[in-house]
């Protein structure tokens, strides 16, 4: 099987955003990213904003000159997300837009448009079909699956119920409706070690279905409600929730890959992807509070390949932690499993030629 290459630009500790912006043009311009669009084409830029309180995301410094090339191509370019299953700031467009521009990603201030692409409930998607292993369809955002070109941008961190968060879940949880969200989630079951629990009612207030209630003075999960989002176990500050991981965590993260592919595969082409591994974080910017960043920071990569750049991604970190890192850090979920499904659908492949950029 052919490599697919994957442009490697270093930074230094705590890089500055001028930096950082300097280097993410660099790859764009090193991996000729303005071939894959169209004069007019409608040009998405997939990424997170942020969570409200949360400060490990993707900065608006770090793609000024990005997004001055790609409006150079005569194209019509927007950000892009879709809204969240789990109740916080961008569970709805209103409040999804407004968390976008509190975080610096306005248009004044970005020169191109927000576009929530699921609508204000998240009644905007299409079903995609496909031939899955456990779907025949999947519910994607049709402001994402409408654009012409598409642009990846994505903050690797680890995450509580994947073990990664990088372009494959950007794409496949990133681009879903929140039925599709839902859909994706539905095997996972959290559960409470009364033990651990303080009575906090964090995760009460997080359920985004009411699943959570007081039993005796703990918190008790009514597993005929809950449908496994898994927001009550980012929420709990004293690892008092937790997940049976047998055949749970393997089926979301295959179920992931599989939404990713709905994304994907009508844009042969027609994708590119950026990854930063700066301010790498132990959960995902779902989380509304600071993280303090697990290791050094470490650069930025570019790929036309979801699979190959986080294949990559993992790789580089674990060289500079000298360990597997995200496995270290959430033992019970193999972030492999998206990687291999994703391979296995022919988003992309894990092998990868590593370009290294350093200017």
């Amino acid at each position: 099987m052919l490599r697919s290459k994957v442009w490697f630009a270093p930074v230094d500790n705590s890089p500055s955003e001028e930096i950082v912006a300097q280097k993410t043009l660099q790859l764009y311009q090193s991996a000729n990213m303005s071939q894959i669009m169209e004069n007019g084409d409608l040009v998405a830029l997939k990424m997170h904003f942020g969570e409200k309180g949360n400060t490990g995301h993707i900065k608006p410094g770090y793609l000024h000159p990005l997004i001055k090339a790609i409006k150079d191509c005569q194209v019509e370019p927007y950000l892009t997300d879709a809204n969240t299953l789990y109740r916080g700031e961008r569970a709805y467009s209103v409040d999804h837009l407004m968390q976008a521009y509190r975080h610096g990603f306005g248009p004044e201030a970005m020169g191109i448009p927000v576009i929530i692409a699921d609508g204000i409930r998240s009644k905007n998607y299409s079903e995609v079909p496909i031939s899955g292993k456990h779907f025949e369809s999947v519910k994607i955002a049709n402001d994402i699956l409408d654009s012409d070109t598409l642009f990846v941008l994505s903050h690797l961190t680890g995450h509580g119920s994947t073990g990664l968060g990088a372009a494959i879940k950007n794409l496949g949880m990133g681009c879903a409706s929140r039925s599709g969200k839902q859909n994706q989630h539905s095997d996972v079951k959290p559960r409470v070690n009364r033990a651990k629990c303080e009575a906090c009612g964090l995760c009460i207030q997080r359920c985004p279905v009411d699943a959570i209630t007081w039993v005796d003075g703990k918190a008790s999960i009514d597993h005929k409600i809950c449908y496994g989002c898994a927001e009550c176990i980012a929420a709990c500050r004293f690892g008092a929730i937790d997940v049976n991981w047998e055949g749970t965590s393997q089926a979301l993260q295959e179920k992931m890959a599989e939404y990713a592919w709905g994304v994907v595969k009508d844009k042969q082409d027609k994708v590119a992807c950026f990854s930063f591994l700066i301010h790498v974080t132990r959960d995902c910017d779902c989380v509304g509070r600071p993280q303090r960043p697990i290791i050094q920071d470490v650069g930025i990569l570019a790929s036309y390949d979801p699979v190959a750049i986080d294949q990559a991604a993992v790789d580089l970190l674990a060289e500079a932690a000298r360990k597997d890192l995200f496995h270290d850090l959430w033992p019970e979920n193999d972030y492999n499993l998206q990687l291999a499904h994703a391979e296995r659908l022919g988003i992309g492949t894990r092998k990868y030629e590593l370009i290294k950029i350093d200017k």
